[in-house]
């Protein structure tokens, strides 16, 4: 087995060894923020990834400044290692990664498994918010060569970029407009974005949500044409989380020096005038 490119996970029992560490700031992200009232690690900081992490007025991330203010607001400073983790096998904990990066915080790692594999293995939790003195976080400009936005996601159709749906196959096909109890979430067209590749995320995790190994992860992705002689790499799903899980296992993990994640989505794209789409069904 080869190593990962990077150093950015760390185990639940390193997460075990280092509670109380003042360097870092644990925190957990859910698609379903209600789970961290009921029980999260010890010290964990909680984010809800729509009231906390979004602009409310428009579909977009919170300015550098709002960022940089939210960070410190909750004890969080530049000093910090951020440990992320949440459930969905670390959907939007993942997403919350690259959205750091993206505003130059480089001290970030994720857990290697969810939420459900640290309480599944018995270990400490609690229901205590932790109250962490205000700390001074300030967020860089946002990082375009991580994030691609519509207009270049049209600029790619045809070009030397391997798009990446890691959307269900059935939300790829045209089968279904969007998963199973997001109905009301969809986009008025379904299918996919022309050319691109279906890679569904789950793909990359073992039945515990921990990652699957480097080798076996860049066969995954070689093998359906995602990775091919250095071109840039752009994925995408609905609404930009389980690609941003894909964009963590690229350029991450396999070091994929070219790999933006398009948050715009299918939600975007799907509602979009004058764009194509492809179907299967």
């Amino acid at each position: 087995m080869s190593d990962y490119a990077n150093d950015v996970l760390v185990s639940t029992d390193w997460v075990a060894e280092h509670l109380g560490d003042d360097s870092i700031r644990m925190v957990e992200v859910d698609e379903n923020p209600a789970l961290y009232a009921e029980a999260h690690i010890p010290g964990a900081i909680g984010f809800d990834w729509k009231t906390d992490l979004q602009d409310q007025v428009k579909r977009d991330f919170l300015s550098p400044e709002e960022f940089g203010a939210l960070m410190g607001s909750r004890g969080i400073s530049n000093d910090h290692t951020v440990v992320l983790y949440g459930d969905r096998n670390n959907w939007f904990a993942a997403y919350t990664y690259w959205y750091f990066r993206y505003y130059g915080h480089d001290k970030v790692k994720l857990v290697n498994g969810p939420r459900e594999k640290w309480v599944n293995e018995g270990r400490e939790t609690s229901t205590d918010v932790p109250s962490y003195s205000p700390a001074n976080f300030e967020a860089k400009p946002g990082d375009d060569a991580i994030r691609a936005r519509r207009d270049e996601v049209r600029e790619a159709l045809g070009a030397a970029t391997n798009l990446v749906d890691v959307r269900s196959p059935q939300e790829y096909s045209g089968e279904l407009i969007a998963m199973a109890g997001y109905e009301q979430e969809g986009a008025q067209r379904a299918g996919h974005i022309p050319g691109a590749a279906s890679v569904p995320w789950a793909k990359a995790v073992n039945e515990d949500g921990t990652f699957r190994d480097a080798d076996e992860l860049r066969r995954l992705y070689t093998d359906a044409g995602v990775v091919e002689d250095g071109k840039p790499v752009i994925a995408y799903c609905r609404i930009g989380e389980r690609s941003a899980h894909t964009w963590f296992v690229l350029h991450e993990l396999l070091g994929e020096a070219d790999v933006k994640n398009y948050d715009g989505s299918w939600t975007e794209w799907g509602n979009l005038v004058d764009v194509p789409i492809e179907k299967d069904v």
